[in-house]
């Protein structure tokens, strides 16, 4: 096999990597300022849609980590760049909260409950019973099904929550129409990403603490991965995949020399 080429740009999930249940996980404020003092391009990402990426950059500097608006990309965004692409100007219903009515909105969209070209769900903490009948029905009068992220449980201080991938299932069952998810895994949110950028992904590097999103994303998307075990995957479970990442290190804190 030939030698990868040095790791130019680098991709960061968010929860589990850079902060646990909003705390800073050591290293990550290291890493972060040597990224930002090399120049190098960065994104920090998360499957996360509610919030927007002004809204996560006001959230992390409260923790001490300076990711510049512009560093950040969210499955909402992402959502709403494979919109624009596909049908520029379209309507769509949305459940969602700010991070994906904001990024919709910024692409021109119009959001409407009548005849939309698209139902887009996205992750909420107030998911109603009327939304999701809505949804349904328009979803069953012809309008396309699309979701921001496949992930079926979030994180809480109290355990887990339902996510967008489980509403997504309730959906599909009172329907028979499966989303699309325009985030992770689906390495198209880590290619507009990288294109949003300038990246390219052979001298790219994903950083995550998912095997099922964020190694799965990153090695589809032709870039290097680093598990960290510092978020929801052990040890033990990484044998369980029929994929490995490139390299696994205990946190953040092990890769700032690498930089």
């Amino acid at each position: 096999m030939s030698e990868r080429k040095p790791i130019e740009s680098w991709l960061t999930d968010m929860d589990g990597v850079l902060i646990h249940e909003g705390v800073p996980i050591p290293g990550a404020d290291a890493f972060i300022k040597k990224l930002r003092e090399s120049g190098r391009p960065f994104l920090v990402l998360t499957n996360n849609s509610i919030y927007t990426a002004r809204d996560l950059h006001a959230r992390l500097q409260r923790m001490g980590l300076d990711v510049p608006v512009e560093n950040i990309w969210t499955s909402a965004l992402a959502t709403a760049k494979f919109l624009d692409d596909q049908r520029p100007g379209g309507t769509a219903y949305v459940i969602g909260e700010a991070g994906l009515t904001t990024a919709l909105h910024d692409i021109g969209y119009v959001l409407t409950d009548h005849e939309p070209d698209y139902v887009v769900l996205g992750e909420t903490r107030t998911y109603s019973f009327e939304a999701m009948t809505k949804a349904v029905r328009l979803i069953k009068g012809g309008a396309r099904f699309i979701a921001t992220n496949p992930d079926e449980t979030g994180p809480s201080t109290e355990g887990p929550l339902p996510a967008t991938g489980a509403v997504a299932a309730l959906i599909t069952k009172a329907t028979g129409k499966q989303p699309y998810f325009a985030g992770k895994p689906n390495p198209l949110m880590m290619r507009t990403g990288l294109n949003a950028i300038g990246a390219h992904s052979e001298t790219s590097a994903m950083i995550g603490d998912r095997m099922d999103t964020d190694v799965l994303a990153g090695l589809e998307a032709g870039m290097q991965t680093f598990l960290v075990l510092t978020g929801l995957t052990t040890p033990e479970e990484i044998e369980r995949y029929p994929y490995r990442p490139s390299k696994i290190v205990d946190s953040i804190a092990d890769l700032v020399d690498r930089i």
